[in-house]
C-alpha cells in the first residue's frame, strides 16, 4: 500500500500563480474565483451560483498493469469503475494513492484536476475526458489547489493538454447514470 511520502517538497512542482501565467502564454484566457477550500462536489455545489459553466470531478486511477489515468467529468457523472475499464480499454481500475498523485501530478487529495497535467511532463497518465462533460462551452476546475476554481473554454481546455504532451481520449461513460459507454472515434490516436 503506498503511503503518502512527507520527506518530499512540500511545495508542488507547479504553482497556481505558474500554471496561470503558462494559460496566459498559451493565448488561453480564465477566470479564477477564491473560496474556502472544497475537498468533495458536495462542498463545490453550494458555489453553483457564483459560477457559470460546467462543474467537474476528477478521478486519479490506476489499473492493475500499474498505468495511470486522469478521468474528467462532470459532477453528477455515476462512474462505476468496473464498466469504465471496458470503455477504456483498461482492467481493474481503482483509485490511486494519494502519493502517487503527489508524485505523477504534484496535487494534493481535494485538488485533481487536468490543469495538473502540467506536472506530469513524463506523460504518464492517460487523460479521460467525459464527452458530456465536453459538450459544455465553459468548464471550471481547481488551478492545482481547491481554494480556487478557475473556468476555462472547452476548445482552451484540449489545448492546454495538448501543450502539455497529452492527447486526451473523448469517452461517452457517466450519461444518466450509466457508465458504459464508448470512446469517440476521433480518440483514436490518444495516449491510451
Amino acid at each position: 500500500m503506498d503511503r503518502i511520502d512527507t520527506s518530499g517538497p512540500a511545495e508542488p512542482p507547479t504553482t497556481p500563480d505558474q500554471l496561470l501565467a503558462r494559460l496566459r502564454e498559451l493565448g488561453i484566457d480564465t477566470v479564477t474565483h477564491r473560496h474556502p477550500p472544497l475537498h468533495t462536489v458536495e462542498e463545490s455545489k453550494a458555489l453553483r451560483g457564483a459560477l457559470p459553466g460546467g462543474h467537474c470531478k476528477n478521478l486519479f486511477l490506476k489499473d492493475k498493469k500499474d498505468r495511470h489515468w486522469l478521468v474528467v467529468a462532470l459532477e453528477d457523472a455515476r462512474v462505476e469503475l468496473n464498466r469504465l475499464d471496458r470503455v477504456i480499454g483498461s482492467a481493474r481500475l481503482s483509485f490511486a494513492s494519494a502519493d502517487r498523485l503527489w508524485r505523477y501530478l504534484g496535487v494534493r487529495p481535494g485538488s485533481v484536476t487536468p490543469f495538473a497535467l502540467v506536472n506530469d511532463t513524463g506523460r504518464q497518465v492517460r487523460v479521460v475526458l467525459q464527452q458530456a462533460m465536453m459538450e459544455h462551452e465553459l468548464l471550471n476546475y481547481h488551478p492545482l489547489v481547491n481554494d480556487r476554481t478557475t473556468a476555462i473554454r472547452r476548445d482552451d481546455l484540449l489545448r492546454f493538454i495538448r501543450a502539455c504532451g497529452h492527447e486526451p481520449a473523448v469517452a461517452e461513460f457517466g450519461r444518466d447514470g450509466e457508465s458504459q459507454g464508448t470512446l469517440a472515434s476521433d480518440a483514436a490516436d490518444a495516449h491510451l
